[in-house]
């Protein structure tokens, strides 16, 4: 943190100043708040260089950026400057603040249809329609970003914006070139800020996520958000609020990490009408598998749903591994017919009956023919587990995922492609 004297009064929060390093190098910093006759502010980059009695220029009060449609197949940084060796961008004509607010609630359209995730469990078990936010819950190691770069290649959207904030900075190119690949960066923006940036790039980045998100959205486009992880920004915000001075709540974390969470997960959603809407997908990382940590409990408020990744289902070697029992859409089963959501109820009844004994069953205590359910429930699920067990570079359609499910079960499937006529206009969020 830097201290700066006599422009005080000209800069507010969230305004940016330049301190010229003894090199004459330019360091941009954002106040972040004030004590006494001086501004507090935190670097974008490195303060080597800064001194006593360096010059402070002040900056823009609100950053913003032009984005264009050319943009799409670039991969940027936090400040939205291209990273990927390719040509300067097209600058475009209307600026979009970081830092906006979402539409207003009573102007927004309600969440409608249903929205194809390629992923063959979500699609059946927790299906997401177009404008829902879903959290994707995990711990370190479980599987999580490569059912994003799942979701990333196989969702049916017109454009997809990926944040990867935090990231380990040998993962990035494997992310783009072997788990997104040309095809999904082609329809696509990625922001990378690697875990070895600064906090204020780190925050930025998921800022400037949704800031593409919303330009591609008033462009009247469906848009896929995927932000991997909500708990990296969170824990950027805790540096910052901790620079700031703010006394740490919960574990550490202040109270501008719990308002902050909504301000940047309620820009997504459905758009005002006429527009697009953005469907998000934001990870969140648990410390310790402990879903009920501080971060892990306010996303899971703020969001439309929540898809856990267990790991005792990945080591016994099921990818992915999303424990469906405790993982809910809140858009089902609205957005579902009467078949398809009794054969969803049917499967969930029969799964949940096997995890009840589950233990017995392996250590080899349970009798057959002690309870006509948990007989069924041993029979079929082996074929469960394989129709739950789905390989990375394999998609799946909507209509094979209930087709298959309902031969498994020897129960009709009456499942349609979303937009079908079956989904209707609207369904309640």
């Amino acid at each position: 943190m830097v201290e700066v004297g006599g422009v005080h009064r000209s800069l507010s929060v969230g305004g940016r100043c330049n301190i010229m390093t003894r090199d004459e190098r330019r360091v941009l910093c954002e106040v972040i708040g004030f004590r006494r006759e001086a501004a507090l502010l935190l670097p974008f980059g490195s303060l080597e260089g800064v001194g006593v009695g360096c010059r402070a220029e002040v900056g823009d009060a609100a950053p913003v950026i032009y984005p264009d449609k050319s943009w799409l197949g670039r991969v940027l940084n936090a400040m939205g400057e291209p990273i990927d060796g390719g040509p300067p961008l097209v600058q475009g004509t209307v600026a979009f603040p970081l830092c906006s607010s979402p539409p207003p609630a009573h102007r927004r359209k309600r969440v409608r249809g249903k929205l194809d995730l390629g992923v063959r469990a979500l699609n059946t078990f927790l299906t997401c329609c177009q404008g829902q936010r879903l959290g994707l819950f995990a711990g370190s190691g479980v599987g999580k970003s490569v059912l994003l770069s799942m979701l990333a290649r196989y969702t049916g959207c017109d454009v997809s914006v990926i944040g990867l904030i935090g990231e380990r900075g040998r993962e990035v190119q494997e992310f783009i070139q072997d788990d997104l690949g040309p095809e999904g960066l082609a329809r696509g923006v990625v922001v990378v800020a690697t875990s070895d940036e600064t906090a204020l790039m780190r925050r930025q980045a998921a800022q400037l996520t949704l800031t593409l998100a919303e330009f591609f959205r008033d462009e009247g486009e469906q848009v896929l958000c995927l932000i991997d992880s909500i708990t990296r920004f969170a824990m950027a915000q805790r540096e910052i609020g901790l620079a700031a001075g703010e006394p740490p709540a919960s574990k550490g974390y202040t109270p501008t990490v719990f308002s902050e969470l909504p301000k940047l997960l309620e820009r997504a959603g459905p758009g005002l009408v006429g527009s697009g809407d953005i469907t998000g997908l934001f990870t969140v990382l648990v410390e310790g598998d402990d879903h009920n940590e501080p971060i892990a409990d306010a996303v899971r408020g703020i969001l439309d749903g929540h898809v856990v990744l267990d790991r005792a289902i990945a080591e016994r070697g099921r990818y992915p591994a999303i424990n469906l029992l405790r993982s809910i859409s809140r858009t089902m089963p609205d957005c579902n017919n009467d078949a398809e959501n009794a054969l969803v109820t049917r499967a969930r009844v029969l799964l949940a009956q096997y995890e009840d004994m589950a233990e017995m069953i392996r250590l080899g205590a349970y009798r057959a023919g002690s309870d006509a359910g948990v007989d069924e429930a041993i029979k079929y699920y082996p074929a469960l587990e394989d129709f739950l067990r789905q390989g990375k570079d394999e998609a799946s359609r909507f209509e094979e995922g209930y087709g298959q499910l309902g031969e498994i079960l020897g129960m009709p499937s009456t499942a349609v492609e979303p937009d079908g006529e079956l989904l209707g206009e609207d369904v309640a969020a």
